[in-house]
């Protein structure tokens, strides 16, 4: 059994080559690490930066530990390389050459500075002292807790900054150009919603890319049980979906703007035929109280003079390039021409319905005689008598609709019954041929 000494058994020659080969990976290990946070775009960022909030409190913790890790990791050096001198002296190292060694590998052989140590610090160390002496054990994982501590501001901070900014001064730059665009258009702020929130938005994204710059850990998410983190977007992308929302309106005014002239004129030809539909239906109305009797004929009403003064303010706003002005009324104003375009040839058909009956009533009569001519019937006096009757009603001013009626029903019956055999047909007159 081994001797046990200061720090517990005394190590054998293999484990003593195996802990200084170990110590050995673990100083190149934290080299690297220290030299990465010391080149890390993050701790460069925030050692220059005016910073405020959580990233300043968290900062401020954990800067002085950086020179802390530095001095720390030189007296692991120093240690580690007193270990292997120590071991290099012989091939077979004695008795109390491996006493010695156990003690400066597991025992309290390191002497660090304690007096410079921050509050931070002190809280893992106890109270302040100009020196102590520790493990390397203890060491290292007092360096890991410190780098822990540096590294989660440093990448948090560098992640915030990496992912926001630079996003930030692309969708302001984009917000710029809609600004542009909406002055061009006549979208101004106390003049259009669209303008006033496209200001307030500009302004917003001002005051999130300060806010970023100088609190980058305020915009660091970390879920609850789950290791790492992610910026915080929210913000951007409502600002982002905002932006959009006011682009598509001042597209749509500047499609107006485009579109505007094509609007009017098609504007204009609607209000036009719809004033000369409903002339039409006034004529008509008149050509159908002196021709037709005992008809009910609608009034006919004016024209919408309304829609008029709208499409002169439309006009004006066109003028003046008050596209957003011009905008909705035209909306409106399109599909009110267009609903009095039909109201209007609602009122002709209603109007000129009476002419078309009477329409309808003669080419009834017409089409029986020709029916009873076919049949060699047309001379038929019955007929003759009907058709004579039916035909002074409808060609008759003012024609009396119900009684043209009543004469046309008739006419049919007749004719229907001359041509039905067994009761006055052709084949009981002579047997004419059908």
């Amino acid at each position: 059994m081994a001797a046990a000494g200061p720090s517990g058994p005394v190590m054998s020659r293999e484990e003593v080559d195996r802990a200084i080969a170990r110590l050995g990976s673990e100083y190149e290990a934290i080299e690297s690490s220290l030299l990465a946070l010391q080149d890390h775009a993050g701790r460069r960022l925030l050692e220059g930066a005016e910073l405020t909030g959580e990233t300043k409190e968290r900062w401020a913790a954990a800067e002085p530990a950086i020179p802390l890790l530095w001095a720390h990791f030189d007296a692991y050096g120093t240690a580690l390389h007193a270990a292997r001198e120590l071991r290099g002296r012989r091939r077979w190292p004695s008795p109390g050459d491996l006493a010695e060694l156990t003690d400066l590998l597991r025992g309290s052989g390191v002497t660090v500075s304690g007096g410079a140590l921050p509050d931070l610090a002190r809280t893992l160390t106890g109270p302040a002292r100009l020196s102590e002496q520790i493990s390397l054990e203890q060491l290292v994982e007092r360096m890991n807790g410190w780098y822990q501590q540096v590294i989660e501001v440093v990448s948090a901070s560098d992640a915030v900054w990496s992912a926001l900014p630079a996003r930030i001064d692309l969708l302001s730059a984009e917000a710029q150009r809609v600004r542009s665009l909406a002055r061009s258009v006549g979208v101004m702020p106390g003049e259009h919603p669209a303008g006033d929130d496209l200001e307030r938005l500009i302004a917003d994204l001002a005051a999130l890319r300060a806010e970023v710059v100088a609190d980058p850990l305020a915009f660091w998410l970390t879920p609850r049980g789950v290791a790492g983190g992610r910026p915080d977007t929210r913000r951007y992308d409502r600002a982002e979906h905002e932006l959009e929302d006011i682009r598509r309106e001042v597209e749509a005014v500047l499609h107006v703007r485009d579109d505007a002239e094509h609007r009017l004129l098609r504007l204009r030809d609607v209000l036009s035929r719809a004033d000369r539909t409903l002339t039409e239906a006034r004529a008509a109305r008149g050509e159908v109280l002196a021709k037709i009797a005992a008809s009910e004929v609608p009034a006919v009403n004016g024209p919408a003079n309304v829609l008029r003064e709208q499409l002169a303010a439309a006009a004006e706003y066109h003028r003046a390039g008050q596209w957003h002005r011009l905008s909705p009324l035209l909306d409106g104003l399109e599909q009110s021409a267009d609903e009095e375009l039909d109201r209007a040839r609602a009122s002709l058909t209603a109007v000129t319905a009476p002419l078309a009956v009477r329409a309808e009533l003669r080419g009834r009569l017409d089409a029986y005689k020709a029916k009873a001519a076919r049949h060699g019937m047309a001379e038929d006096p019955l007929l003759v008598e009907r058709y004579d009757q039916a035909r002074r009603l409808l060609w008759s001013a003012p024609c009396d609709l119900r009684a043209a009626e009543h004469a046309v029903r008739r006419y049919q019956q007749a004719v229907a019954e001359v041509l039905v055999p067994g009761q006055g047909g052709p084949s009981d007159r002579g047997g004419e041929s059908r």
